[in-house]
């Protein structure tokens, strides 16, 4: 079956902020893993630390979700599959977990990604563009802020 799948070698996959299925970062990891099923990733990875921040708060695997999107599934066809494999969590813990992203500041942060954001972000977001939570970066860099 076609894949519908942007091609992120000439425009950008979703905001993690745009919550898909009930879940930040989902969509844009769905554009991502589309787009390496297609071939048309870029410098987008797919089971990125991003995507394995979802991954391991829904439990599945990223091969599982892999496979499942090859398949050509729609996004209405996906959210139904998470939402079917999904560890089951109650809503109030979700909510928490999506703003506890949207809101994540760079101190608060392993230590390895704030020395990576240290070097990317004077190299990549420009300047005068200030940073005020992790998803800023994103969305700063692909001009959506």
């Amino acid at each position: 079956m076609a894949i519908a799948s942007l091609d992120l070698t000439k425009e950008f996959p979703r905001s993690p902020r745009e919550a898909v299925g009930g879940y930040v970062i989902a969509g844009r990891m769905l554009d991502k893993c589309r787009a390496v099923v297609a071939g048309t990733n870029g410098e987008y990875h797919f089971d990125c630390p991003l995507d394995n921040m979802f991954l391991s708060f829904v439990e599945i695997a990223a091969d599982d979700f892999k496979e499942f999107v090859a398949t050509g599934a729609d996004d209405a066809a996906v959210v139904e599959w998470i939402q079917a494999n999904a560890k089951k969590r109650p809503t109030a813990e979700i909510v928490q977990w999506n703003n506890d992203l949207r809101d994540m500041r760079l101190s608060s942060m392993p230590i390895e990604l704030q020395e990576f954001l240290e070097g990317y972000i004077p190299e990549n977001i420009p300047a005068g563009k200030i940073v005020r939570v992790w998803f800023d970066v994103y969305d700063i860099e692909e001009g959506r802020l």
